[in-house]
């Protein structure tokens, strides 16, 4: 049975009590955990669930399997659902009847505590192992999948303006493809505010075993791509939405603040290429 039938309207951490019974003690232990804090198994992978409740991570595929749901992840999102009011959905701070200024600034009050949360968690070391990483690369791959493809994508703009030899991938499969072609030397980017969606994860440990240096950028320090990350850059937003806005513009931020110190260190080559870029731009201007 899984959430897409009629089970779905009923209270997830209910279908958990009902089914409790059935289970093995394994599975048993992390429905107990599940049900004493549901709101922390928003933030965490499934690996720190079971590490939380001492199973393995079969254990608690399996309870999420025999609790009714289709996996972990339809775990954490029926919860969500079930713990958010109706308007967090939409966004954490509003609430119904707010006049459309007052939810323009708690738009962008939520989006300035993310950037000053995620410079907070800065790490200056992190940071600068980046740098070296990608100045020295000889290819660069970006990638991720999703809402984290607009950050790719303008990454790659950036980067692409200092004459760095990069590519920007969102698509799944040809993600493996050009990964697959890369060696030492090389770096590969992956950018996920989860850390937990299968496609850069696989990436990246792809990339790993191949001998590329590896970043990531996420806004989960303990998730699943960070295992294959050399750096890890972390944002930082509070959002109980599964799809995070703030998040978003934090980890813009990060790829704003790595394209402007690699630009700052290559000076000469910046400028000359912008104006190369104006350049040819200038004809397509009114």
């Amino acid at each position: 049975m899984s959430s897409s039938d009629g089970s779905a309207s009923i209270n997830s951490l209910t279908r958990i009590r009902a089914k409790l019974p059935t289970l093995a003690a394994a599975e048993a232990r992390v429905a107990n955990w599940v049900m004493q804090q549901p709101e922390k198994i928003m933030k965490l992978s499934m690996a720190q669930v079971a590490q939380a409740c001492g199973v393995s991570d079969t254990t608690v595929l399996r309870f999420c399997r025999n609790a009714g749901f289709q996996g972990y992840t339809d775990l954490k999102l029926s919860i969500a659902r079930d713990l958010t009011s109706p308007t967090q959905v939409i966004h954490d701070d509003i609430a119904e009847g707010d006049p459309p200024a007052l939810i323009a600034r708690k738009v962008f009050m939520s989006n300035i505590q993310a950037l000053y949360d995620t410079l907070e968690v800065l790490d200056e070391e992190a940071l600068t192992r980046a740098i070296e990483l990608i100045g020295a690369a000889n290819r660069i791959l970006i990638v991720g999948v999703g809402t984290s493809g607009p950050i790719v994508h303008s990454m790659y703009n950036m980067l692409m303006r200092l004459g760095l030899n990069c590519k920007a991938q969102t698509d799944a499969y040809l993600q493996l493809m050009e990964v697959a072609l890369l060696g030492p030397g090389d770096v590969v980017i992956g950018i996920s505010q989860s850390g937990s969606s299968k496609d850069p994860v696989y990436t990246l440990k792809q990339a790993k075993a191949n001998g590329v240096s590896t970043i990531c950028i996420t806004g989960n320090a303990q998730s699943p791509i960070t295992k294959y990350a050399d750096v890890t850059l972390l944002s930082v937003a509070r959002e109980a939405r599964i799809e995070a806005i703030a998040s978003r513009l934090a980890q813009m931020s990060i790829a704003d603040a790595l394209y402007v110190i690699v630009a700052l260190n290559n000076i000469d080559t910046a400028i000359q290429n912008e104006k190369l870029i104006w350049d040819a731009l200038l004809p397509k201007m009114y």
